[in-house]
C-alpha cells in the first residue's frame, strides 16, 4: 500500500509539473505565432506597397534602422519608404513590350525569438525573389537578416526597432559572428 501511495504521489507531481510547464509553452507558442504573423504582415505590406499596414507594424515611436540610416516614428518610416518606392515597387518600372509588370516577394526564414514578458527579441534571415528582367524569370536578388526588438501593447505585438542588414549592399552588410545571439 505504501508503494502505491508513493507511485500515485510521484505521478501526481509529474502531472502537476507538466501542466505548469505546458502553460508556459502555450504562452510562448501564442506569442511566437503572433510575432511570426507580424513579420509576415510586414513583408506582405512591403511587397504590395501597402503603407498603412506597413507602418502599423511599428509602435508609434518605432525605429526602422537600415544600418546607414535610421528613421523614427510611423510618419518618418512612411516617408522613407515612399522615397525609396522605386526599389521596392517593381511594378512601377518600365514594362518591356509584350511583357507584364515585374514583381518581387520577400521571404523570411530561420526565425529565432526570445520572449520576455511584453518584450521580445527576434533574429531572422530574409531573402527576396524578383522578376525584374526582360524574361520575367524569378531570381534571388537580395538577402540579409533582421534584428528586431518587439513590444506587446494591449495584447498585440509591434516592432519597437527593426534593423535590416542586406548582404548585397556594401554599407549594409552585417558584422561577423552568430547573429542569433
Amino acid at each position: 500500500m505504501k508503494k502505491l501511495f508513493y507511485l500515485v504521489a510521484v505521478i501526481s507531481l509529474i502531472l502537476t509539473m507538466s501542466c505548469a510547464h505546458t502553460g508556459r509553452l502555450d504562452s510562448y507558442a501564442e506569442d511566437r505565432a503572433q510575432i511570426e504573423d507580424l513579420q509576415a504582415r510586414y513583408l506582405f505590406a512591403l511587397d504590395s506597397f501597402d503603407m498603412d499596414t506597413y507602418v502599423e507594424t511599428f509602435t508609434e515611436d518605432g525605429i526602422l534602422d537600415i544600418v546607414e540610416y535610421q528613421v523614427e516614428g510611423r510618419d518618418a518610416i512612411r516617408k522613407a519608404l515612399e522615397e525609396s518606392r522605386p526599389v521596392f515597387d517593381l511594378s512601377a518600372g518600365d514594362i518591356p513590350e509584350g511583357s507584364y509588370p515585374a514583381t518581387g516577394r520577400h521571404n523570411i526564414t530561420n526565425i529565432v525569438i526570445e520572449v520576455d514578458g511584453n518584450k521580445a527579441y527576434s533574429r531572422s534571415y530574409w531573402f527576396h525573389y524578383g522578376n525584374d528582367n526582360p524574361e520575367r524569370k524569378a531570381v534571388l536578388d537580395a538577402y540579409g537578416h533582421y534584428e528586431d526588438d518587439l513590444v506587446k501593447i494591449n495584447g498585440k505585438w509591434f516592432f519597437k526597432k527593426r534593423v535590416i542588414y542586406n548582404e548585397g549592399v556594401k554599407g549594409w552588410i552585417s558584422p561577423p559572428g552568430n547573429r542569433a545571439w
